[in-house]
């Protein structure tokens, strides 16, 4: 299902070590997408850019140009995917967004004022920083871009093609640093620098990447004992309207911070690069209006306290506009920092597999007809062949859940963990159907 027709995953269980605080084709109709799939072909840079000093930024002497639209698929809109642009790290320094950006250069390091209160463990600098604000409905941001700035990296990555920029989040004080995989994707050895908020570089290495989910673990290879990393929160307990706010590294600009709201939960979305290669990414994403734009990708997404509740990576794209239009996605951390555990602890993560084929399709619920995804067939010996589903069930719903296409029961299963229950709300011979299943792990290959 990972594939069209085939199942889908998500991490093991029980990863041995944690650095965490307790706590397939994409759908063209709803817009015409660039994909930002491709690195810059000038020379890579000698050295990452200095986050919070600079007048405007240089533009490229080759911006990159926009690749074509893809061709539409006929389909409902309104349950449909929607088709998204990555945002690649190679056109995050210049070319036509730099000169309408220009203007954005970073301030001087806001102080905390009294609209919110900050509490920091005094036994280390790499502890994280507590934020409550006073007025959860007028958030004081000065106060939670203090905070969060210091956790939020730029990456510099050297290609064979040339180079590129993106963004990460400190998780932890041994130097672990959570991304896009598309960020990091075809770097070469050595050549990955990462500059921290007060302008230190140091080289890093790739500890893991998972490029079902578009995530990546970075390792400082010396991290410095300051190192301040981020607070987590809880996306399960976000709600439409919440104000948040995108940390991270547009077009070179880094330790740039924009504001918003979640504009939706659960929305499916799904990547992967213009040339069609590769696995394509399925997410149930976080939606916000914060503005995010090429370099954004792999840096945070946080609520007004200033905790992690997003990894962004992603922007909805016409084909006339290849920038941000208000509509950007982010990984769900509770999703993130599952697959990090995994990739910190062992290179790779492991997924969770339903074994059946689907499509998009349609039951009647009632005297209501209802979107789902719809079971082509079920694999022998699979999770669903042992709870009992069966060829032409409609899934509707998973763990209470609405599921209104074959993309969102993918991200749906990408998102559990091997060896979860869930249960599966099906349409069959028109009468609902609850059907518990559990998740085993997706087979190799």
């Amino acid at each position: 299902m990972s594939q069209p027709g085939t199942s889908t995953g998500t991490p093991s269980p029980n990863p041995p070590s944690s650095p965490w605080s307790a706590a397939e084709r994409p759908d063209t109709d709803a817009t015409a997408p660039l994909w930002f799939g491709d690195r810059v072909g000038a020379p890579a840079p000698d050295s990452a850019p200095t986050p919070t000093t600079w007048s405007a930024p240089v533009p490229p002497s080759d911006p990159p140009a926009a690749t074509p639209s893809l061709p539409r698929r006929p389909r409902r809109t309104w349950p449909g995917l929607v088709a998204v642009s990555l945002l690649s790290a190679g056109l995050a320094s210049g070319g036509t967004y730099a000169a309408v950006r220009a203007a954005d250069g970073p301030g001087a390091t806001p102080t905390a004022p009294s609209a919110a209160t900050q509490n920091v463990s005094p036994a280390t600098t790499s502890a994280a920083q507590d934020i409550r604000q006073i007025n959860p409905n007028a958030p004081d941001w000065t106060a939670t871009a203090a905070t969060v700035t210091p956790s939020v990296v730029a990456i510099t990555v050297a290609t064979q093609g040339g180079g590129s920029q993106g963004s990460g989040v400190i998780i932890d004080g041994s130097g672990h640093i959570l991304t896009n995989n598309h960020v990091v994707d075809g770097a070469q050895e050595g050549g990955l620098q990462v500059t921290l908020a007060d302008g230190r570089i140091h080289d890093a290495r790739i500890a893991g990447t998972d490029p079902s989910t578009d995530l990546a673990v970075v390792t400082i290879t010396d991290p410095p004992s300051d190192l301040k990393a981020i607070a987590l929160g809880d996306s399960a307990a976000l709600r439409v309207g919440d104000p948040v706010m995108a940390v991270g590294n547009p077009l070179g600009l880094a330790g740039t911070v924009t504001t918003g709201i979640i504009s939706a939960l659960n929305r499916p979305v799904t990547t992967g690069d213009n040339q069609g290669q590769g696995e394509p990414v399925y997410t149930n994403a976080v939606q916000t209006s914060a503005a995010i734009n090429p370099g954004n990708s792999g840096g945070a997404l946080v609520d007004a306290d200033g905790k992690l509740i997003g990894i962004n990576s992603s922007i909805a794209s016409t084909g006339s506009n290849s920038g941000n239009i208000g509509i950007g996605f982010a990984i769900p951390v509770n999703e993130a920092k599952v697959i990090a555990d995994q990739l910190i602890a062992t290179g790779a993560a492991e997924h969770a597999f339903l074994g059946v084929n689907l499509g998009d399709g349609e039951g009647q619920d009632g005297t209501a007809t209802r979107a789902g995804a719809r079971i082509a067939a079920v694999t022998p010996n699979t999770p669903a062949a042992t709870a009992g589903l069966r060829a032409g069930d409609i899934v509707v719903a998973i763990k209470g859940i609405t599921v209104e296409s074959r993309d969102s029961l993918i991200a749906h299963i990408r998102a559990e963990r091997v060896g979860a229950q869930v249960t599966l709300t099906v349409l069959r011979g028109g009468a609902r159907q609850d059907i518990e299943v559990t998740l085993a792990a997706r087979p190799a290959g």
